[in-house]
């Protein structure tokens, strides 16, 4: 979609909505109606147990097939998800990092099926899909928790994506370089600049290295990477950032690789706005936060997104409904085609405050990326912990500018008062609920699949795909023919993971500086963990825990960090963890109390397994209290269930949050 060069009337970004659910059918379904709305892109959400690479009846699926996305497991999905929409007329993104290379490989495999089953040429079709697979492991690593493999042989898979893609699919972005989930953990615009530019030079470094892309074709690799980024609500910042980007980007492409084509150079961007920025409390704030937000990356020409997304209003409480999606999408809509923004050049050229508000960015930005590269790239800045420790830290402190008042939240820390909403009026279904069923169903149409399919064709393309991973050969066209004979989505990363391994990813918390509260509340909960303590005979322990698929982390890590200021030892391992493997480390460790941190939906499923397994291991003296977006009638059945406490995104005080965890502790050891 390039610009035009006269006075003309800008064309519209790409208009997309994040979406997908339940099933390959029913997410069909949702993708035709919001086209016939005229939304202009599709951007598929996965399911966990598809962005981690399990089947649905793995045990770490549990609670969580068709919650957060769609569940995709072998071909047969993907041609349901793509029933009756042309893939050589689609323009797809597709949210999906360490098993992006199966699920372009499924992708393509289906586009294959509708050109012949049309009677077109391939190569022709192959020359037009159009769409993105975002590929970031670096940012798995640092913030999103969706990580499989250690990050070489995650390396590897994006180079060789690359590199067939550039070839075989020259209008698809093999990799969208993501600082989205890093302004989630915590990242400042400097940090967010810093770490997804020296992410997008490891991978350029890769591919060039590979020896897979001849030097004259590699401006077309340049050209083919994508950013996907986010957008807070400091938008004359964000603004700012995102000229600062494309500025940073031309100058690293030309000086570092040498690419003189300006066009290849020009960055190439996504966006959604931030989504855990929205609230809770107040939730109807949330749509003018929305498009305030989307303001920072449309005003400016010279740095305008090429697709947005826009979350709903209500995706603090859960799961959006289709005509919230709907209202998210007519945002964008309105914006485009009632007013007069596309009508004008860039509106910021020449202004002195945006000039030096971008310069300072850009200054920073440089200073930090060079700090990377002096540790060895991005990727060693990963296995340090250098970068996670960073963005804990930096998160730490927005949430005690936060809690001390410095940063206003309307409806939050100000302004709190509040008139009922019609939104959230007594019986509205405020938000979309997966059918317990959707998993049952998943499992048991997996188990059709294997039945049916042909085994020895599905064992001859699994054990190349070994051979091939234990070389340097290039796995794209492998895993095509993987995806063609029936292979699943778990047997295609188990099969990897017998090769490379897994990984399990700094956490930061040891690393992060305190939180800086240096108030009379922390000192008064620190001295109630300490005379606690001694009253115990012993320090108190507190286990943070995150069972199941849900990789994002940036609370849990904060309650640890915060937990660690008051005096509690921390005991957190991470996440991606079975229930069971929570109760063995709290009954091990010894732990005066376990806090489970759930964002994905299924704390109606691990949550109970845990207090089941603590009970069954003689430790109900262990008070068990979560955290995450939980709906008010979920809330009422795990305290049913013997749940202690249960704390939404209204609870964002997290000192006062441990003096509850103190009081809890007291309560179960028989205390006064």
């Amino acid at each position: 979609m390039p610009y035009p060069t006269d006075r003309e009337r800008d064309r519209p970004w790409v208009i997309r909505t994040y979406a997908g659910h339940s099933s390959a059918t029913q997410t069909n379904e949702l993708y035709r109606r919001n086209l016939a709305k005229g939304q202009t892109g599709l951007s598929v959400a996965f399911d966990l147990p598809t962005q981690t690479g399990y089947d649905p009846d793995d045990e770490l699926a549990k609670g969580e097939v068709g919650k957060v996305g769609v569940p995709i497991s072998h071909i047969g999905d993907m041609r349901a998800l793509f029933d009756g929409i042309p893939m050589a007329e689609a323009n797809t993104s597709m949210t999906i990092n360490a098993p992006a290379m199966w699920l372009l490989a499924l992708y393509v495999a289906v586009a294959e099926e509708q050109a012949e089953s049309s009677g077109l040429d391939y190569s022709e079709v192959r020359a037009k899909l159009a769409g993105t697979t975002q590929n970031d492991i670096v940012k798995e690593y640092l913030s999103r928790g969706t990580y499989v493999f250690p990050p070489a042989p995650s390396l590897r898979l994006i180079t060789d994506m690359v590199a067939w893609s550039v070839t075989e699919i020259p209008k698809w972005n093999p990799i969208n370089i993501c600082s989205y989930h890093l302004q989630e953990a915590g990242a400042t615009p400097t940090q967010e600049l810093a770490y997804a530019l020296s992410t997008a030079i490891a991978v350029l470094d890769s591919v060039r290295d590979s020896g897979q892309v001849p030097p004259e074709k590699f401006g077309d690799v340049v050209g083919r990477i994508s950013f996907f980024v986010n957008a807070g609500l400091r938008f004359v910042e964000e603004m700012c950032k995102m000229r600062a980007f494309a500025r940073l980007w031309d100058e690293i492409t030309h000086e570092r690789y040498g690419v003189e084509n300006a066009k290849q150079r020009r960055l190439r961007y996504g966006v959604q706005v931030n989504s855990l920025g929205l609230t809770e409390a107040q939730p109807e704030n949330n749509v003018q936060r929305i498009v305030l937000e989307m303001l920072a990356v449309t005003l400016s020409k010279d740095a305008r997104a090429r697709a947005v997304q826009l979350p709903a209003w209500n995706e603090a409480l859960g799961l959006p409904r289709p005509w919230d999606q709907q209202w998210a999408l007519r945002m964008q809509q309105v914006l485009a085609y009632e007013t007069d923004l596309l009508e004008y050049e860039d509106l910021f050229e020449g202004s002195v405050v945006v000039e030096a508000k971008v310069a300072e960015l850009v200054e920073g930005a440089r200073a930090e990326i060079d700090r990377v590269q002096e540790m060895g790239g991005a990727v060693s800045a990963v296995e340090s912990g250098y970068m996670k420790g960073e963005l804990v830290s930096a998160l730490a402190e927005g949430r005690r500018r936060m809690e001390s008042g410095e940063r206003v939240v309307v409806g939050v820390n100000k302004f709190d008062t509040t008139e009922p909403s019609p939104l959230q009026a007594e019986g509205a279904e405020a938000i979309f609920t997966v059918d317990p069923a959707t998993e049952r169903s998943a499992i048991e149409a997996i188990g059709r699949w294997r039945a049916e399919r042909d085994q020895t064709a599905v064992d001859e393309a699994l054990r190349a795909l070994r051979d091939a991973a234990k070389t340097d050969q290039n796995l794209m066209q492998i895993s095509i023919d993987c995806a063609k004979a029936g292979v699943t989505t778990g047997e295609w990363s188990g099969a990897l993971r017998e090769v490379f391994g897994e990984f399990r990813a700094p956490t930061g918390v040891s690393a992060a500086t305190a939180s800086g509260e240096g108030a009379t509340e922390i000192a008064e909960v620190r001295e109630r963990v300490r005379a606690t303590g001694d009253e115990l005979g012993q320090r108190l322990r507190m286990l943070v825990g995150k069972p199941g698929l849900d990789g994002h982390s940036n609370g849990a890590e904060q309650v640890a960090v915060r937990a660690r200021d008051v005096g509690f030892e921390v005991v957190y391992q991470g996440i991606r963890l079975t229930p069971a493997q929570i109760v063995a480390a709290a009954v091990q460790e010894g732990v005066h109390a376990v806090g489970l941190s759930v964002l994905s939906g299924s704390h109606l499923e691990v949550v109970p397994a845990v207090v089941r397994g603590l009970r069954d291991a003689g430790a109900t003296e262990i008070p068990v209290v979560v955290g995450g977006i939980i709906p008010p009638e979920d809330e009422k059945k795990l305290r049913e269930g013997g749940i202690a406490a249960v704390f939404t995104p209204k609870n964002y005080r997290l000192t006062e949050m441990m003096d509850e965890m103190v009081t809890l502790i007291r309560g179960a050891q028989g205390l006064s």
